[in-house]
């Protein structure tokens, strides 16, 4: 069984440079939802891999974060698909932890929780943290142009192997070989 995993912020849901703080502030990026889905009736297995500092920051507490990862399963369920596994870093950038990207901690995490191997395996963010982190663990790493994607592009940041989507649509039709309706 195939398997892939997904930044949040950027990915599936619109980014802010304030955080997502609450369930009322989780927004779907257009298409991501129904790209869930289809991987989901497709048979793969998707995760997700999210760095949370406003955590550490004290913007927001794991009752708020639980409440926004019930709402983003519950608008996938609805549609039809399933994450079968949320790992998030509550760390900040200068924490010098093993689980948030670009260290690969949390790739290792949900590959040893859901019984399952990191090389090849499609890793998709909007950031060089996020394919940084793929690569260290010979995933397969897949830049969306949605959140900071583009930002990430044009910088050049991008390790040489990445494929670069328009979106988790554009993913979700490119793995699986068909247009999503």
């Amino acid at each position: 069984m195939a398997w892939i995993i997904l930044d949040r912020d950027g990915v599936i849901n619109y980014d802010s440079e304030h955080f997502i703080r609450c369930a009322a502030q989780w927004t779907p990026i257009p298409g991501s939802i129904e790209a869930i889905a289809a991987l989901s009736a497709a048979g793969w297995r998707v995760a997700v891999a999210t760095n949370q500092s406003g955590l550490a920051r004290g913007l927001l507490n794991e009752d708020d974060l639980r409440g926004i990862h019930r709402r983003m399963q519950a608008e996938i369920a609805a549609a039809g698909g399933q994450i079968e596994a949320i790992a998030y870093c509550p760390h900040g950038p200068d924490d010098g932890c093993r689980c948030r990207k670009p260290q690969p901690g949390l790739y290792e995490d949900l590959a040893h929780k859901l019984g399952e191997s990191l090389p090849g395996t499609p890793v998709v963010g909007d950031s060089a943290r996020d394919l940084v982190a793929a690569v260290a663990v010979a995933a397969r790493p897949l830049l969306v142009e949605t959140g900071k994607g583009a930002t990430t592009l044009a910088a050049g940041e991008v390790p040489a192997q990445t494929e670069v989507f328009s979106d988790l649509r554009e993913v979700a039709e490119h793995l699986l070989g068909r247009s999503i309706a």
